[in-house]
């Protein structure tokens, strides 16, 4: 009888099976139900394991399986903190195996890797590397799971509260108070920000909560010509991406357009701390050489 903590890879059939019935269930149950399903009968001293922020390790690998699970579009989030199996998924579930190897080769779990750019940010780490390379790749994959999850956040809050996010961050990030335009009528401007306490230098902000649409050049063309006439400034911010002729006219418009693209939104919260929260912090200790010069 097994009686280790199943690696997170190792969770995948159990997860699938799980969710084989088709219907949606939060997360947080269908990792407690795999674990109370596939491994109740581990050592007490097993399940009671905790990861260095304090929750269960068997849930953490859980959640970690379900992940990569989702990266390969074998399970779907049809709604905030809600999951269920996909017609993939459950062609994977009737043969009844699926390899860490075999996911890690998916065309779905590449594709959605490249466009995340997570291979940029993750890399594969290979039995040479020192602790310190993992340490490294560890952190780099957990954020791009971050970033994963915050951008599919952000594709399906309310459109008027997306604007009223990146406003925030915007301030986070420095620049002055805002004002938001009304929500009806705006003319293609979501607020207005003023660089100086005088307002003299003004930036104009629109904000797109797209699931899918990629923003045209119309989108750029009607941002640009609500923007007053004494704006020199404006950044026109989406949760999906842009498309050619939407880059070519915000670089020839006489203002200047600064673009932001779902992925970069993403990135900046995290480095402002928008919309996430710290969950844990670790220290990496060596011995101080100094403290022995006395010798």
């Amino acid at each position: 009888m097994q009686n280790q903590l199943p690696k997170y890879h190792e969770t995948f059939i159990p997860i699938l099976t799980v969710l084989g019935d088709g219907k949606t269930i939060h997360y947080k149950d269908l990792e407690k139900r795999v674990r109370d399903e596939f491994y109740k009968n581990l050592p007490e001293e097993a399940l009671g394991q905790r990861t260095k922020s304090g929750d269960p390790l068997i849930l953490n690998r859980i959640g970690w399986g379900k992940a990569y699970l989702k990266q390969a579009d074998m399970i779907e989030q049809p709604e905030r903190g809600m999951v269920r199996i996909t017609d993939k998924g459950k062609e994977i579930l009737k043969k009844g195996a699926l390899s860490l190897k075999e996911l890690l080769g998916d065309k779905d779990f590449l594709a959605n890797r490249k466009a995340n750019k997570e291979d940029d940010e993750v890399g594969t780490v290979d039995i040479d590397a020192s602790p310190q390379d993992m340490i490294d790749s560890g952190f780099r994959a957990i954020d791009a799971q971050v970033k994963a999850d915050l951008l599919a956040k952000l594709k399906t809050t309310d459109p008027y509260y997306f604007e009223k996010v990146v406003l925030l961050l915007l301030k986070e990030m420095g620049y002055g108070d805002f004002l938001e335009t009304p929500k009806s009528g705006d003319g293609g401007v979501d607020g207005i920000i003023n660089q100086d306490q005088l307002g003299l230098e003004r930036i104009y902000i629109q904000a797109k909560r797209y699931a899918d649409n990629k923003v045209r050049e119309g989108d750029i063309r009607n941002f640009i010509g609500a923007m007053s006439r004494d704006a020199s400034k404006g950044i026109f911010v989406t949760t999906s991406t842009f498309d050619e002729k939407a880059v070519a006219k915000a670089h020839d418009a006489g203002q200047k357009i600064i673009l932001v693209d779902g992925l970069m939104l993403v990135g900046l919260m995290l480095k402002h701390n928008v919309g996430v929260q710290i969950r844990d912090r670790y220290e990496v200790k060596e011995v101080d050489g100094d403290f022995f010069e006395a010798e």
